[in-house]
């Protein structure tokens, strides 16, 4: 059981836990997460099934990434607790056993009250054991292994709140409107695109968030793997859709209205004529006799988009595949179709202030902690009429400025 507890508490294993979750960060970094599995399918044809298979779609909150930092965090748990314990008990008797070093170096009677005025210069704390003087500086240096110890853990458990706590929303929004959260937070779209430039895929939003106290970000664009933060919110770019656009005019008064459809809907002034809206295709092949069989799914934008609808007029009902640019009249209106609206699908996370304000102040204690680790290094001093003695955890160095200051005060003993 000791060497179980040993291991576990072994910078070793401490190391190999933070090298398997840095493999796991850069696999999440290249791999874009939580999309649906067709989309891995699409964008992945030949490794979509060790993808999904190994949950490497969503690593972050996969059973093997969660156990890891769960060791993890016993890893540092077991060392604040060994640590705290040894530093405790090395505070407590510090004196004592500083009391017992033997005279290192000898000075002269000058020598010794120079070094007493140099030590209380640098206030150290001084006290008298026996015939000694004891000088101490720094004790609470001892502490900085712990508390970057426990920074490190606790930094990990809020890190790991901020990530599997947050609330989650899945938006769509077409381009020109906004999502309005239950806090009244908008996210405002202004723009989207499936493709760049260059006809590569690269689904990107121009979005801006709005918080309720009227405070709002700067118009930024986002993509898969750049996310936008802001207040307590983060903006993730995770799918994208393709809705149909029909604009539907009336002739008899001059009305206009613009329809943008996702679902089945029958635009009709009388709720007799008109035409039903079925569905929008991506593409269609045509072959010499001008049969045309329809894709219904491709990856990125739609090429030659289809619209599968049903004519309702005149007590006559026909299905009819039509293109953008096409129009039809029926029940006295005019039926344009346009070219289809992309718009982008949003994962919306939303973390409590608190969670990002104990993270802050985590790493304000983190650095606190390394700089005393490495800067503030305990010095304990036992001075007499003979001479003085440097001990602690770390001598050498206040042995080493001593010993140059104090040189000339040197004295030999007189057996030798």
């Amino acid at each position: 059981m000791k060497k179980i507890l040993s291991f576990l508490r072994s910078m070793r294993f401490g190391i190999l836990l933070l090298a398997l979750i840095a493999v796991c960060s850069v696999v999440g970094s290249v791999i874009p997460q939580e999309h649906e599995a067709m989309w891995y399918v699409q964008n992945y044809e030949g490794a979509y099934a060790p993808i999904l298979r190994l949950g490497l779609d969503h690593i972050f909150t996969s059973w093997y990434f969660i156990t890891i930092l769960v060791m993890l965090c016993l890893n540092l748990t077991l060392c604040s607790i060994t640590r705290i314990r040894s530093v405790v008990s090395a505070s407590r008797h510090e004196s004592e056993r500083a009391s017992g070093l033997p005279d290192a170096v000898l000075l002269t009677p000058e020598g010794v009250e120079k070094l007493r005025e140099h030590l209380l210069a640098m206030h150290c704390h001084a006290e008298k054991i026996g015939g000694s003087e004891i000088f101490t500086k720094n004790s609470f240096g001892r502490y900085g292994s712990f508390l970057t110890h426990l920074s490190i853990l606790l930094t990990l458990i809020v890190g790991a709140a901020a990530l599997y706590l947050p609330q989650v929303t899945d938006q769509t929004c077409l381009p020109g409107e906004s999502v309005t959260m239950d806090d009244g937070t908008e996210i405002h779209v202004y723009d989207f695109s499936i493709e760049d430039a260059s006809g590569r895929l690269d689904f990107a939003s121009e979005i801006r968030i709005t918080l309720p106290d009227g405070r709002h970000s700067e118009t930024k664009q986002i993509r898969v793997n750049y996310p936008m933060s802001f207040g307590p919110y983060k903006v993730y770019q995770q799918t994208y859709g393709t809705a149909g656009s029909v604009t539907v005019l009336n002739p008899a008064n001059g009305g206009r209205d613009d329809f943008t459809l996702t679902d089945t809907v029958f635009l009709s002034l009388d709720g007799v004529s008109g035409v039903w809206y079925q569905a929008l295709y991506p593409d269609y092949l045509q072959d010499p006799s001008g049969n045309m069989t329809l894709i219904s799914s491709v990856s990125g934008r739609y090429k030659n988009p289809v619209y599968e609808i049903i004519l309702a007029d005149g007590g006559q009902v026909r299905s009819l595949l039509v293109f953008p640019g096409d129009e039809l009249e029926a029940g006295g209106l005019i039926f344009r179709f346009n070219d289809p609206v992309e718009y982008p699908g949003l994962r919306i996370k939303h973390t409590p202030g608190a969670i990002n304000t104990l993270l802050i102040a985590l790493f304000v204690l983190m650095t606190a902690a390394l700089a005393v680790t490495f800067f503030c290094d305990p010095v304990v001093v036992r001075l007499d009429a003979e001479g003085y003695a440097v001990g602690g955890p770390k001598p050498e160095r206040m042995r080493v400025e001593l010993g140059e200051a104090f040189e000339a005060y040197e004295r030999k003993d007189e057996g030798e």
